[in-house]
């Protein structure tokens, strides 16, 4: 008789989860340069977006939303443009890449910031271009924020001045 040692895929995937998850963090971490604000805004994609490293999920239009902060395909060209890059490494790099999916994540947020000078605003535009989908994925996005942050996620630090201001949709 032959003894094999039994792993479950419940804590293969539970591991690598929490590999990813530190890989994640570390992405976010490094994009948001110190800025409190960018990192809790990139927590909240990442928590409603619970995405993973590899993630290519169909949409029923035909999309995808790829790696952790799922960015969806439709942004392939444009970061190609962008980046000079051609458009299957950008895809490849969003699916496999954390801190690749993060930086895009953060750019296409701080575009829509700049676009609608609006936090909730910005928020709702990384979901989607209609306005209906963008209100109901900025609540829910709240809610993971409050889940992850508390209340006051967004209270000013007790010394110097806050780099936005922010008040609930």
């Amino acid at each position: 008789m032959f003894a094999f040692p039994v792993h479950s895929l419940e804590a293969r995937t539970t591991r690598r989860n929490t590999i990813d998850e530190q890989i994640v963090a570390t992405c976010i971490a490094r994009s948001a340069a110190g800025r409190n604000w960018l990192a809790k805004t990139l927590w909240g994609l990442r928590d409603q977006e619970g995405g993973w490293i590899g993630a290519e999920v169909a949409n029923s239009d035909g999309s995808h939303d790829l790696g952790p902060l799922q960015v969806n395909s439709w942004w392939v060209p444009r970061l190609a443009a962008v980046t000079g890059r051609p458009e299957r490494h950008i895809r490849h790099w969003l699916k496999q890449d954390a801190c690749f999916n993060v930086e895009a994540a953060r750019w296409i947020f701080l575009s829509g910031l700049a676009a609608t000078r609006d936090y909730w605003k910005a928020i709702g535009v990384y979901h989607s271009p209609t306005e209906w989908r963008q209100q109901r994925y900025t609540s829910s996005v709240l809610v993971h924020l409050r889940r992850r942050f508390g209340a006051s996620l967004f209270a000013r630090p007790s010394k110097g001045p806050s780099p936005v201001s922010v008040t609930t949709p």
